[in-house]
């Protein structure tokens, strides 16, 4: 019995010791995630109160509070809500760096996030676009091609596209959704109506917020409109779209309710691919 106690002794002394810290090295710097806040950077500006996006709080502090060290952002905004006065706060700071376009739009980027957290905080769950690709004949990024191939799978069949990405002033219905990453329009010229919204739905699964939009809804023809939540090239017209499609809005402009098929829970592409 004497000798376990003096084993268990040592154990504890040594527990304690390890907790200590040890004088010259620098304590372990937190990590904003970069997934969540994307998405906090989506769908806080589009809500109608301060509920913060779940799971995002402590990355977005981290960034808040880099942004006020930064002169760019009031201590009173500094709580963990990624609303319209952070989004406005962040998209200065990029221009400082010298970004404009999609690329100043407010929404967090790797490379801004890194270099506004230098030395307060470091950056996990890295999400990419990838390179400007060709599929289906027009324009994607990397992950926007895998993620259709993904929901094409699903859907058991190819789809066609009329309308890509990085295609500015292109279609002026668009209303800039399609100016920067993440978006695309399917045809439906060879779909049922049960199979549109079929195809809506596996594009949900595996992370786009897609609608199937009719005529009498605007200046267009029947066609499925999808945007890829968390997508970190997104135009700030297809930023409000997804974060209306996480409040249960139809992405339209009259705010309405969303008209699309259910899914639950709505996922990032990259929590998809985690299962």
């Amino acid at each position: 019995m004497l000798r376990k106690l003096a084993v268990l002794t040592a154990g504890a002394a040594a527990a304690a010791t390890v907790a200590v810290a040890v004088p010259g090295v620098a304590a372990a710097l937190p990590a904003a995630n970069m997934e969540a806040v994307l998405l906090a950077a989506q769908i806080d500006p589009q809500r109608a109160d301060s509920t913060q996006t779940p799971g995002a709080h402590d990355s977005v502090l981290l960034v808040e509070k880099a942004l006020q060290a930064k002169g760019l952002l009031e201590a009173k905004y500094v709580d963990g809500y990624f609303g319209t006065t952070t989004i406005d706060a962040y998209s200065k700071y990029q221009k400082s760096l010298g970004y404009t376009g999609i690329d100043a739009s407010g929404l967090p980027g790797k490379t801004s996030l890194e270099k506004l957290g230098s030395g307060t905080y470091t950056v996990s769950n890295v999400v990419s676009a990838g390179s400007h690709v060709t599929y289906h004949g027009v324009t994607l990024n990397t992950r926007t091609k895998a993620m259709l191939q993904a929901a094409e799978k699903l859907f058991g069949k190819d789809v066609g596209l009329t309308q890509g990405s990085y295609n500015p002033g292109g279609v002026g219905a668009s209303a800039g959704t399609h100016d920067g990453g993440g978006a695309f329009d399917v045809s439906v010229a060879n779909m049922s109506s049960g199979t549109r919204v079929e195809f809506a739905k596996d594009l949900r699964k595996v992370g786009f917020a897609a609608w199937v939009r009719t005529p009498s809804q605007g200046d267009w023809g029947y066609h499925i409109h999808a945007i890829a939540v968390n997508d970190p090239d997104l135009s700030s017209g297809a930023q409000h779209q997804v974060g209306g499609y996480y409040l249960g809005q139809n992405g339209l402009a009259d705010h309405g309710k969303d008209d699309g098929p259910a899914v639950n829970p709505k996922l990032t592409w990259e929590q998809y691919q985690r299962g």
